[in-house]
């Protein structure tokens, strides 16, 4: 799908058809070198990852402020030589470990000390992600701290936080979001684009990208106008191979090709959290939770932002849209949980056995169960 839909855009901009194919191809195979790497028994990888997490995700994401390169709006970047790398990508997997590390602590403390003694834990498992969004935001990256936003969320339900904070700062973020996109006339352009992007006043700018992405829906049918057909990548919709390439698939193959996305993505996702719940390790239940909510986070913000129920934020499809930085960074969160999975010779059997798994709510309980025993 990457060859398909960046093929006009490979060919006005490089002269080549399948130049972007062959980059996107050499960051598969670097993706899946990592991927064998990172799943062997005896790594230590993770380990030295887990431990110097927040340092190293405060070191990737302020390192585009000084010798970042700026595009579409966004300082995000890196360059090197004829490649951009986006750090932003690799502090999704270093905020999930470090959240990953800080929720057991806080669970230990919340156990030994009651729940309100344990409130100094909960406010530095808010105080880092808050830091590393507001970085990740001075870049104008909106989308990516969204995710970070969803993955502090989640892993925080998770660890049985109390509700009430959970809301709290779920109203203070979002006040936070949406005075970051008023005071911008392009982003609020964005947002007004959300509710008729074919509307007169929006159609030829904010909402340009979302309404020919619809079109491409639209058109395609059941089984779509065939692979390479699309027209929508011919000029009219921007990012073809990146942020909608989830429209070209349902353009080239139809509703049949994007309801066989969802669900391979719904068999995915539904693994890693499967392999969370029967984690003893309550660091590898964690971590492999977050790698779940990150996966599905970016891909209902990817999805509803093609489908025109978000507005356009920059989010690519997990393994799907062209991006080296964002596909390796893929790659090594599903290492992880191979890791896991290989570490616990129960979660292996288990598997093979086939047994129903549990709704991934239990994780929660099993961290309030341990509080209310204080």
């Amino acid at each position: 799908m990457v060859l398909s839909a960046s093929s006009i855009t490979s060919y006005e901009t490089t002269g080549d058809t399948y130049s972007i194919f062959f980059k996107q191809l050499l960051f598969t195979i670097v993706g899946i070198f990592g991927l064998f790497l990172g799943t062997r028994p005896k790594t230590k990888i993770w380990n030295l990852l887990t431990r110097y997490s927040f340092p190293l995700a405060a070191i990737f994401l302020i390192a585009p402020m000084f010798i970042g390169i700026t595009i579409n709006g966004n300082k995000a970047w890196i360059g090197v030589g004829s490649f951009t790398i986006q750090p932003s990508e690799f502090g999704k997997l270093l905020l999930v470990l470090w959240l990953a590390r800080q929720v057991v602590k806080f669970n230990d403390n919340a156990v030994l000390d009651g729940i309100n003694n344990s409130l100094p834990q909960i406010i530095s498992l808010i105080v880092v992600p808050l830091f590393l969004m507001c970085e990740v935001m001075l870049g104008k990256d909106l989308g990516t701290t969204g995710i970070y936003a969803i993955i502090l969320f989640g892993m925080l339900y998770l660890s049985g936080a109390p509700r009430s904070l959970i809301s709290t700062l779920s109203i203070l973020l979002a006040s936070g979001g949406m005075l970051f996109a008023f005071t911008s006339p392009a982003r609020w352009h964005r947002f007004a684009a959300v509710w008729n992007p074919f509307a007169p006043s929006v159609y030829k700018y904010a909402g340009w990208q979302p309404a020919h992405s619809i079109m491409g829906l639209a058109s395609g049918g059941f089984f779509g106008v065939g692979l390479g057909a699309s027209k929508q990548k011919w000029a009219n919709l921007g990012e073809a191979h990146t942020d909608f390439i989830f429209s070209i698939i349902g353009e080239e193959m139809g509703l049949f090709g994007t309801l066989l996305v969802l669900t391979f993505f719904g068999i995915l996702i539904f693994s890693i959290y499967r392999i969370s719940m029967k984690s003893k390790d309550r660091f590898y239940r964690y971590a492999s939770a977050g790698i779940a909510t990150w996966f599905l986070a970016q891909m209902v913000v990817n999805i509803c932002t093609s489908i025109g129920v978000f507005p356009v934020i920059g989010v690519t499809l997990p393994l799907v849209s062209y991006g080296g930085s964002s596909l390796i960074a893929d790659y090594l969160g599903i290492a992880l949980v191979l890791f896991i999975a290989r570490q616990d010779r129960e979660i292996s059997e288990a598997l093979e056995e086939e047994e129903i798994s549990r709704p991934f709510s239990q994780i929660r309980n099993r961290a309030v169960e341990k509080k209310s025993l204080a």
